[in-house]
């Protein structure tokens, strides 16, 4: 593709709207309505967002992690805490998450910070995965240079004969987090690229400020 039939890549969006008076005044609640809707919507892996990190001078990085819960305490997901993501929230435990589900022509935005979910919590979300995803999570040294899939795939294979009759271990790097919300957006998409987008704020007396945001 030239650079060209780039730039001519476009969509007029115009399958909804929002307002002000339209959202819930808690921003979870309102989270909670979208999520369903992108569940009945049969979005593919509606629970997929982008988790951006940043070192403590600023040079950031992205992935995409999965959702595994959210409450009004925050959002919650499970990685290896030696993972370049998590050794980035260690030093640095501000962060973003961004959701995109186009079919729906939305997308949420929500910053704040991250704190690790308690070891009991994790543990029981640990054990409740697929034995094969458990035994990944000790195969896979995440994030660090290996010379060849192979190296994977033979500590796979040894740790699958170790655990067949037995149940495995949560690593004492691997768990959850959660972030707590400081700014959560919700994006509709609108013609003429004139989008909706409403803001809530959290204030300093632990309230939600709802403003609109030029596109």
């Amino acid at each position: 593709m030239n650079q060209q039939d780039i730039e001519n890549l476009r969509q007029d969006y115009s399958s909804a709207s929002l307002s002000e008076t339209d959202v819930n005044p808690d921003p979870i609640k309102q989270f909670d309505k979208w999520f369903n809707e992108a569940i009945n919507a049969k979005i593919y892996e509606p629970n997929a967002m982008t988790l951006a990190t940043a070192t403590t001078d600023g040079r950031p990085s992205a992935r995409i992690v999965l959702l595994k819960g959210f409450s009004n305490d925050g959002f919650k997901f499970y990685t290896n805490y030696l993972s370049r993501k998590g050794k980035e929230l260690g030093k640095n435990p501000l962060a973003a998450l961004v959701f995109l589900w186009g079919d729906m022509e939305r997308q949420i935005r929500i910053e704040g910070t991250i704190e690790k979910l308690d070891r009991d919590y994790s543990e029981k979300y640990f054990h409740s995965r697929p034995k094969a995803s458990q035994i990944g999570a000790l195969a896979s040294p995440q994030s660090q240079e290996i010379a060849g899939r192979e190296i994977l795939e033979s500590k796979m294979a040894q740790l699958e004969a170790e655990y067949t009759d037995k149940e495995v271990p949560k690593p004492s790097y691997w768990g959850g987090y959660i972030l707590k919300p400081r700014m959560i957006e919700f994006w509709q998409g609108r013609r003429s690229r004139l989008h909706d987008r409403i803001v809530y704020k959290k204030t300093d007396n632990k309230s939600w400020k709802i403003v609109r945001l030029a596109p």
